[in-house]
């Protein structure tokens, strides 16, 4: 599914025609945390969310975060659902033998930083990573999970998008109301330029900033052709990225967010790619659902979170 244009346009009446059903996706929300009984665990559990759907940098956050506590000789898990995983049970995330279409793009990735347990229900996947000897799990998602005592709540948001029209699904991006979740809320990672007016904030809420940096490669990107294809909640934020890299981009191809990479859409690319002697590019995240018989044809662009203060999070959580 592709994001619709007019969430993030000022409201207009395409949103006014959802708007009943978005109050309704509110209240039942809003019911859903009211009657939840959260599960405390041993080990520190901080959650890493949103209060939009779609992408707005969790998983690079989840991933910065991991790091982070890893340098202070920390035992980080990650627990994630496993979105459009087809596995079922509670299991921990083998990159070498794991496909994405078995676990989801997510882990997978994450996978090569940390150990990461999928698992449905996040609760037994917490009590996995915690039975393993996990001091502190990392949620990747899962703000709106009742079942679950949160330690410490983060709630990442783009910074040129922010909240959108501030609608509740399917009227606007939200998945709840912007002051309910915010409510639950620890700390704001804003990410990227600073676009948006974030208004009345509750000051009780600590705002980290952050930015999404490609690594240095040693890579000329200034020396070829690219034709360029991702399938992520926002491509046209990878286009830019390798655009301001200086290549040469021949063609930018925007799949939906979480497509499947089948062999149709495979020969294309490659047949539009040598049509126009270009070199096939993607998002790292995209690159962990090729099949492995196509990776050495393209070549993806790690991208990492960078936080304008790190050594902010050293008062924040204290462990």
């Amino acid at each position: 599914m592709k994001t619709p244009k007019f969430w993030y346009e000022p409201p207009s009446w395409k949103a006014s025609i959802f708007l009943p059903l978005g109050l309704l996706y509110n209240l039942f929300s809003s019911l859903r945390l009211k009657f939840g009984k959260p599960k405390k665990f041993n080990c520190f559990t901080i959650c890493v969310g949103n209060l939009n759907i779609g992408g707005t940098g969790k998983t690079p956050a989840t991933i910065a975060l991991a790091q982070h506590f890893q340098a202070r000789q920390l035992n980080v898990h990650i627990v994630s659902r496993g979105y459009k995983g087809q596995f079922r049970g509670t299991f921990l995330v083998n990159p070498k033998k794991h496909k994405s279409d078995q676990v989801g793009d997510e882990p997978l990735l994450m996978s090569e930083f940390t150990p990461v347990w999928v698992s449905k229900k996040r609760k037994n996947g917490i009590a996995a990573a915690e039975r393993a000897g996990a001091q502190i799990v990392l949620l990747d998602d899962g703000y709106q999970d009742p079942s679950i005592n949160k330690d410490f709540s983060f709630v990442v948001v783009d910074g040129k998008n922010g909240f959108g029209n501030k609608k509740c699904i399917p009227a606007g991006p939200l998945r709840e109301s912007i002051n309910q979740g915010l409510e639950r809320c620890d700390a704001l990672i804003i990410v990227g330029k600073l676009e948006y007016k974030f208004n009345d904030l509750p000051k009780s809420i600590k705002i980290m900033h952050a930015r999404l940096e490609p690594l240095q490669t040693g890579m000329d990107w200034t020396d070829g052709k690219y034709l360029a294809f991702a399938g992520i909640a926002d491509p046209n934020k990878f286009f830019a990225t390798l655009d301001s890299l200086g290549a040469n981009l021949v063609d930018c191809v925007a799949l939906n967010d979480h497509q499947k990479l089948n062999r149709k859409i495979l020969r294309r690319l490659e047949r539009d790619a040598l049509t126009a002697e270009a070199q096939l590019v993607t998002t790292e995240k995209d690159a962990v659902r090729l099949p492995t018989n196509f990776r050495n044809k393209v070549i993806s662009v790690p991208v990492r979170m960078i936080f304008d203060n790190e050594s902010e999070l050293e008062h924040l959580i204290k462990i």
